[in-house]
């Protein structure tokens, strides 16, 4: 059987196969007879190299991710639609509060099996050596630079001799639009200044002439903008970044290496649900209210400026940690001596290709 027969047989039977794993391959986009309940016509168009995993027995695993972030959308919505439960995972969500260290440090030893967190937050202790891979990208687009309304900053050139509001010095959000600054001839070290503050701080800061601009994500990020009509001035998805993924899923290596068929299922399954996400971003969003202090209507308006519907894996995801391993190398974040091909090779790997 191909795989456009097995896409077809599994549909019929009113099970969500082709959103379980997602590859590069695209086949015809003649309309099934039946498509899943909330399955775009564009989610159905994609579907992994490898068939949908289902064990043979049920497996629990216990998957970290951070409750305040709606860009981890897609854990909740894989628990409450069914989708880890169609590869037979039993799936504990732990929300860890911790530091990046301790978090990859409690997949790497056993204590969770898998986490969803940012790339850009992740690399850096990743190239101590953690036994933790890259599996999938999940999404892109929850990173935004604000500036106050009127403000004379227009572009990036215009934060020379500015000060940046950050809410860690090793943030994601720090770490990227240094990056932009860098490439836009501004050295991130020497011609701004950077700022730490709580993320409910920023805004007052700006307010206050405290900082000229701020780094702050979704939820927050856009709650803010609303409530006090800040600029975007740029984001994560600005020009060459518009396809480059920025929370990603980390792999326990042990589970990799010895029970790759549970690893792969988990993959599939977390990318179905993104691929939901992607088709049903008010539903989504009600998945996700509880844990956010936002309402549904401002939540579904985030999500569908995310890409959630894009997620790299295999060769398109090691090019873009290559991609990531070589501008942190610029702004003095990974090692001068780090070689970033050889680093994305050893910190990915690829389950569905």
């Amino acid at each position: 059987m191909n795989r456009r027969s097995l896409l077809r047989s599994a549909l019929a039977a009113g099970a969500a196969l082709p959103v379980a794993g997602l590859g590069r391959a695209v086949f015809a986009t003649s309309r099934p007879a039946l498509l899943p309940p909330g399955l775009s016509e564009t989610a159905i168009c994609r579907t992994a190299a490898i068939a949908p995993v289902v064990l043979p027995a049920v497996k629990k695993l216990k998957l970290t991710w951070n409750a305040n972030a709606v860009c981890t959308v897609g854990v909740p919505t894989a628990l409450e639609k069914g989708f880890f439960e169609r590869h037979n995972l039993d799936v504990e969500l732990v929300n860890f509060g911790g530091s990046t260290d301790q978090l990859l440090e409690a997949i790497a030893t056993g204590k969770a099996d898998a986490g969803v967190g940012m790339a850009l937050r992740w690399l850096k202790p990743l190239e101590m050596g953690f036994d933790v891979k890259i599996a999938a990208g999940i999404h892109g687009g929850c990173m935004r630079l604000w500036v106050a309304q009127g403000s004379d900053i227009k572009g990036l050139t215009d934060l020379r001799g500015k000060t940046i509001g950050v809410t860690d010095m090793a943030a994601p959000d720090r770490n990227f639009f240094s990056i932009m600054l860098q490439k836009a001839g501004i050295d991130p070290g020497g011609d701004v200044q950077w700022r730490v503050f709580p993320a409910d701080v920023l805004p007052v800061a700006l307010q206050k002439g405290e900082v000229q601009a701020f780094a702050l994500g979704d939820p927050l990020g856009w709650m803010a903008r609303d409530r006090d009509g800040f600029v975007e001035l740029v984001n994560n998805l600005s020009g060459e970044y518009a396809h480059r993924t920025c929370c990603v899923l980390g792999i326990r290596g042990g589970l990799v290496r010895d029970e790759r068929d549970v690893a792969t299922a988990l993959v599939q399954a977390l990318l179905g649900a993104q691929q939901w996400v992607a088709a049903n971003p008010d539903d989504a969003a009600a998945i996700f209210a509880p844990y956010a202090k936002a309402p549904a209507a401002q939540l579904a308006a985030m999500l569908r400026s995310h890409t959630h519907a894009h997620n790299p894996v295999g060769a398109d995801l090691r090019e873009q940690v290559a991609a990531y391993a070589t501008e942190l190398k610029q702004v003095s974040v990974l090692k001068p001596g780090t070689d970033p091909a050889k680093y994305a090779a050893r910190v990915t790997v690829d389950l569905l290709t």
